[in-house]
């Protein structure tokens, strides 16, 4: 009798060292990884994020070898990759005479309808696994909302945080205060050196050039030889562990402030590492807690807290939010925009200082923290009612922890409200006095903060009057925003018309800011 030949198929963001398959070697399963250029362009990616997902495939996929899995890896390059994930697992399975196929579930919607594509049309049995990684379960944000008709993240944040009991003292938080988001966002003083990065020095030269004898259209720039990302498990424990030492004590306090030159700050940027599985959330929460606990007098409470609540809160509700509302999720644009996204989106060359540090960050580094994404680019692309399809596509692609389950439900629920309300309860979106507030960045723009209207007035400033004169109708009735109807509605008729005619003049030469 045969034995059974299994095929397991790894995806690039199921790098999960610690998951059940690895338990044992087994000579009759064999795991399959491949570089394919359905994945490389479905998006206009950043160098950074082909490079940083291929190198940690690779290295996974050598681990495992040594660890004696037996393992097939198809390059990008290699002769016979048919660059597709159904024609390679097609041609491997009649190759090689496999007799069960299995994959751990995708958190793409995207892939999960290819996956089961691929096994509609299989001659041989397959089986599906969790991928073991998150707190929660695809249905489980839609269950706990059952009939209720809005999702609100602290919600489900506390729920998560009895089920798991982290942070909890019987039925109760710690200190008896769920959140302190209150605390949490100050600028940084004048004069204030935030920590530097620990910046790791991976060498991606060969998939770089691999890249490029593909023609694959990529953004951004790359140090092939210090390369900056984890590629690896121990990497990324390593990049955890230095936040914890020397970021963590202040992580909270300066979450939200931005400064010109400074663009790690007191971040992890353990997302990349999250994302792709070489980490997980469970031993992530568990790391930090350890941390404040052995150092309460250096991390006050605050700190740790809000670093838990984007990892068991955000993170897991927006995943949540995404498996209850997609496909429709990725459509939805309330406001109806419809214009393109500026052509200096993809350059950073702009005059408005706030929107040209943080693209060009993002160009150089292939990361933006949560503030810069949501209050200077993604402010910009809703005031000026870009499509959200354009926006969803820019922050697909820059950004290296950027997949679709976690980018499509901030850039189109978040970020520019596209979903009406599904998951912020108001538009985010401000004037310059919001940037400023928080950043340096006005401090040396060429337009003049202060400026309204006129020669180098701020484009957000007239810009923001202009979006909420244009959305009243669907506007007015929201009471988190109706405050700035009411100041709007006592501005004098010539006031109003002078707003809207400088928001109509940049609008019209927005290439130009």
């Amino acid at each position: 009798m045969e034995a059974n030949k299994t095929l397991r198929l790894i995806l690039g963001d199921q790098l999960n060292r610690q998951h059940s398959w690895y338990a044992r070697v087994d000579d009759d399963t064999t795991y399959v990884m491949m570089e394919v250029r359905s994945e490389t362009d479905y998006a206009t990616h950043h160098i950074q994020k082909v490079a940083g997902f291929f190198a940690a495939m690779r290295a996974f996929a050598d681990e495992l070898s040594m660890l004696k899995h037996n393992v097939v890896y198809i390059k990008l390059t290699h002769e016979g990759n048919k660059q597709s994930f159904k024609e390679n697992i097609s041609d491997l399975i009649a190759k090689k005479n496999f007799t069960h196929f299995e994959y751990q579930l995708p958190d793409e919607y995207r892939m999960d309808m290819l996956l089961q594509d691929v096994t509609s049309n299989l001659s041989i049995p397959f089986k599906l696994y969790d991928t073991e990684h998150f707190f929660s379960t695809r249905d489980e944000l839609g269950k706990f909302f059952e009939g209720k008709k809005l999702y609100l993240m602290e919600n489900f944040y506390r729920y998560m945080r009895k089920k798991h009991n982290i942070l909890m003292d019987g039925d109760k938080p710690v200190t008896g205060q769920w959140n302190y988001d209150g605390e949490n966002r100050k600028k940084l003083p004048a004069g204030h050196k935030p920590v530097a990065p620990i910046l790791l020095q991976n060498n991606v030269q060969d998939i770089v050039d691999e890249i490029g004898t593909t023609n694959i259209k990529t953004i951004g720039t790359v140090k092939v030889n210090a390369f900056a990302w984890p590629i690896d498990r121990q990497q990324s424990l390593s990049l955890l562990s230095f936040f914890l030492k020397e970021c963590l004590p202040l992580f909270g306090t300066y979450q939200d402030a931005m400064t010109t030159g400074e663009w790690s700050l007191y971040h992890s940027r353990i997302s990349f590492s999250l994302n792709s599985k070489m980490i997980s959330p469970a031993e992530v929460i568990e790391a930090a807690i350890q941390e404040w606990s052995e150092r309460p007098t250096e991390i006050q409470y605050n700190q740790l807290e809000g670093f838990v609540r984007q990892i068991i809160g955000w993170r897991e509700y927006m995943r949540g939010i995404y498996w209850l509302k997609m496909p429709e999720f990725a459509t939805l644009n309330f406001f109806e925009h419809t214009t393109s996204l500026p052509d200096w989106y993809w350059t950073g060359q702009t005059k408005m200082n706030c929107l040209k540090q943080s693209i060009q960050q993002s160009l150089t580094h292939a990361y933006a923290h949560h503030i810069q994404r949501l209050m200077v680019t993604g402010n910009f692309a809703l005031l000026a009612g870009v499509h959200p399809d354009e926006v969803d596509v820019w922050y697909l692609g820059i950004y290296i922890d950027a997949l679709d389950w976690v980018e499509v439900t901030n850039t189109r629920g978040m970020s520019q409200y596209a979903d009406g309300g599904i998951i912020g309860t108001k538009p985010y979106v401000s004037s310059a006095a919001y940037i400023d507030k928080m950043s340096n960045y006005c401090s040396t723009c060429y337009y003049d903060k202060s400026k309204k209207t006129g020669n180098r007035a701020c484009p957000f400033n007239s810009l923001y009057w202009n979006f909420y004169n244009r959305h009243e109708e669907k506007l007015a009735k929201n009471p988190r925003v109706q405050i700035m109807y009411t100041i709007w509605n006592k501005m004098k008729p010539g006031q109003k018309a002078e707003l809207l005619q400088q928001a109509d003049y940049y609008l019209q030469n927005i290439n130009a800011l």
